[in-house]
C-alpha cells in the first residue's frame, strides 16, 4: 500500500469504514482500497499528486479506467459471493498533501 493509499484509508476509518482488502488483484487489473460500513461496499481508486505543478490527481481517471474498476469488482465479488447482497459503490479519492478529495465513480 503506497503513501497516498494510506493517506485515503485513514480518512474512510475516521469515517467508520473498515478495510476488506486493499491493492486486490483481480486477472490484469487492480482494486485500491475495498472498504465496508454497515451494508455498504465501497471500491475506491485512489490516485496521489505530490504538487499543484503536476495537476489535478483526479484528472488521471477517464471512462477507460472506470470501466476497468468496475470490471474488477464484479470478477471480486464472484470469488466472495458472501458480500454480493451489499451495496456496492465506487469512488475516487485524489491525494493532495495532506487532503483527500472524494468523487462519486459512475
Amino acid at each position: 500500500m503506497n503513501r497516498g493509499e494510506r493517506r485515503a484509508l485513514f480518512r474512510y476509518r475516521l469515517r467508520g469504514y473498515r478495510l476488506v482488502e486493499a491493492n486486490a488483484r483481480v486477472g490484469r487489473y487492480e482494486l485500491d482500497l475495498i472498504l465496508r460500513r454497515g451494508m455498504r461496499l465501497l471500491v475506491v481508486e485512489v490516485k496521489e499528486k505530490r504538487g499543484a505543478a503536476y495537476g489535478d490527481p483526479l484528472e488521471m481517471i477517464d471512462d477507460e479506467k472506470v470501466r476497468r474498476i468496475h470490471a474488477a469488482a464484479a470478477g471480486w465479488l464472484a470469488r466472495h459471493p458472501e458480500l454480493a447482497s451489499l451495496e456496492l459503490e465506487f469512488e475516487a479519492a485524489g491525494v493532495r498533501g495532506r487532503s483527500v478529495e472524494r468523487v462519486p465513480l459512475t
